[in-house]
């Protein structure tokens, strides 16, 4: 018997600071434990008797933070609101986290050939003791939907080309994800920087298996603080192609029927990028040619100039913004979110699986208004917790609010339930995207599906960076 009545420990990390927290942080007082590996479960009625009912759809959460932060354990992520109101069991997981869930390294002397991964291992773990267990707690092991957000997205995206996790899920929902990976040559080089920063003559398991977990969350938010080098994320960790566990860039195997039969429901926020300009006034007051130098940098493989004038010429046209700093948002996030996402979406599609593009526009009022439709704004709204006072001053309230979350709630747990996220409070329903019109659900002040919104701008990132194109893993 184990004493499941509280949460149990959360991965090793650096707990946000006083005043810069986010409603998915966690707590300051949260036990942090290498023996991390739980799961939390809310299901409406667990049966007496598994064998003699049909099972409800099962949805699990694998959380954010960049692979270096977060938990299934945070108040946002509780799946209360989706099991009372979808009649669903949701399922919330840890994963290792930082260095001791990504760190890649030939000289860790993996005996299966494995680099990296082991965070992604973790959840392979967790979705398989779901389909072992979970019909104990009322679900049913054969309507599995995984979804995740940023760095949960992003796990998502890889587990569609795991071999290992195929067959444990049937749906799939990446918010704000997409598929981003390092080869085993990035990510030996961070590991080598991560060695170098703690004084280690090299990265092998024997020098660092005594470093505690402490000193190497220390060491990773040190490497955290180098400027990305020309076209990568600003993160240290990510999936690795390792050719064994994860074998092939996730755009490739999904082109080639990795996750063949899985529904595919994939979206982003609007303007992603300003939650990360929060606090560092050199990215909130760029000139033109910062703005210049921030975007070669970003996007190096895309002509700057001709970059910047399709997003003026977009942005002009619908009347928005463009100074340098919403020119590099709006950039930003297209090429780490929006443009990967329908890259996905266009490989998966073209597998005959069900796919559903979102894009959400809903504007926080937080900061004066400055974060307009950001990274992780959508979260209150599909866990259903914009009613909570202090969630509100990121989400705001009132009727509108209150009705975008139950839209997206129910769209969400109809796709968890049949593969398709149409229900009676979406008007018109929402349709399956393909790559010709790009039928969008907006979901913000007018809900509803848009052929091609926000469409001009893409037309750059077509030219250089097409929807169908090969892969180097």
């Amino acid at each position: 018997m184990r004493d499941a009545s509280s949460f149990g420990p959360i991965a090793p990390q650096r707990v946000a600071e006083a005043g810069l927290t986010s409603p998915a942080d966690p707590s300051a007082d949260a036990v942090q434990s290498e023996d991390c590996l739980t799961l939390n479960i809310w299901t409406p009625e667990v049966p007496d008797d598994p064998t003699s009912v049909k099972g409800r759809p099962v949805m699990v959460w694998i959380h954010g933070g960049g692979f270096t932060s977060g938990s299934g354990s945070v108040f946002l992520y509780r799946g209360t609101q989706l099991a009372r109101r979808g009649d669903v069991v949701v399922v919330t997981i840890n994963y290792r986290l930082g260095a001791l869930g990504f760190l890649g390294h030939p000289g860790l002397g993996d005996p299966d050939s494995f680099i990296g991964n082991w965070g992604l291992h973790d959840q392979v773990a967790a979705l398989r003791w779901v389909r072992d267990h979970i019909a104990q707690f009322g679900g049913d092991p054969d309507c599995v939907t995984i979804f995740g957000e940023s760095a949960g997205g992003f796990s998502v995206a890889a587990l569609l080309a795991v071999p290992a996790a195929a067959g444990l899920f049937r749906r799939a929902v990446v918010q704000s994800g997409g598929p981003h990976v390092h080869t085993s040559a990035e990510a030996a080089v961070t590991a080598d920087r991560l060695a170098a920063t703690l004084g280690l003559p090299g990265c092998t398991r024997d020098a660092l298996g005594p470093i505690p977990p402490a000193e190497l969350v220390a060491a990773a938010d040190e490497l955290a603080k180098r400027a990305p080098e020309p076209g990568a994320l600003a993160v240290s960790f990510l999936p690795v192609v390792d050719g064994a566990f994860l074998p092939q860039h996730p755009l490739t195997a999904v082109e080639q029927g990795a996750a063949a039969g899985v529904d595919l429901l994939i979206g982003t926020n609007r303007d992603e990028l300003t939650l990360f300009s929060l606090g560092r006034p050199e990215l909130m007051a760029l000139d033109e040619a910062r703005a210049r130098n921030w975007v070669t940098n970003a996007v190096p493989d895309v002509p700057v100039t001709e970059l910047m004038s399709g997003y003026q010429e977009a942005r002009t046209v619908r009347a928005e913004s463009v100074d340098p700093h919403a020119l590099t948002v709006a950039i930003g996030t297209d090429a780490v979110f929006r443009w990967p996402s329908l890259q996905l979406a266009a490989a998966q599609q073209a597998q005959g699986a069900r796919t559903f593009v979102y894009l959400f526009e809903w504007e926080s009022p937080a900061f004066g208004g400055i974060l307009g439709s950001s990274h992780a704004l959508e979260l209150p709204f599909v866990f259903g917790v914009v009613h909570v006072p202090g969630i509100q001053l990121f989400t705001g309230g009132g009727s509108e609010v209150e009705t975008l979350s139950t839209q997206m709630q129910q769209a969400w747990l109809a796709f968890a339930r049949n593969g398709d996220p149409t229900h009676a409070a979406l008007e018109g329903g929402w349709p399956a995207w393909d790559p010709r019109k790009r039928t969008t659900m907006v979901f913000g002040h007018h809900t509803g599906a848009t052929d091609g919104p926000r469409n001009a701008e893409l037309a750059v990132w077509e030219r250089y960076r097409p929807l169908f194109s090969p892969r180097i893993a």
